[in-house]
């Protein structure tokens, strides 16, 4: 079995036991090779209510991955405490813990929005 069924398996039984209310929505993370992105998803209404991804950042060529995840959480906190959303659901959708999902997780925390 290949990394990426592992990682289909683990998902799935995340997505068991983790849904996103409208008190709690669900901060939901996909990691590609270049890129990461993020969205805050209310599972109830089925609705994005703000996302963020590595493409809307002007990241200098010196930057590495794990700084723009760190950029991207900021921004997405931001938008969070725009639309009001104090409390999430964090799914890290089947990644470790560590590098650039961590270094998400950590800088949305810093902006003030609750795992």
């Amino acid at each position: 079995m290949n990394n990426h069924k592992k990682r289909l398996i683990r998902k799935i039984r995340t997505r068991k036991k983790i849904n996103g209310t409208s008190e709690k929505p669900r901060l939901s993370v996909f990691r590609s090779l270049n890129h990461i992105y993020a969205q805050i998803i209310n599972d109830e209404n089925g609705e994005t209510l703000t996302q963020a991804n590595s493409k809307e950042i002007e990241a200098k060529k010196s930057a590495t991955k794990t700084e723009i995840a760190l950029e991207v959480g900021v921004l997405l906190g931001q938008r969070a405490k725009e639309k009001k959303v104090k409390k999430i659901v964090f799914d890290k959708n089947g990644y470790k813990y560590h590098g650039r999902i961590k270094a998400l997780a950590d800088s949305v925390r810093k902006e003030g929005v609750q795992f």
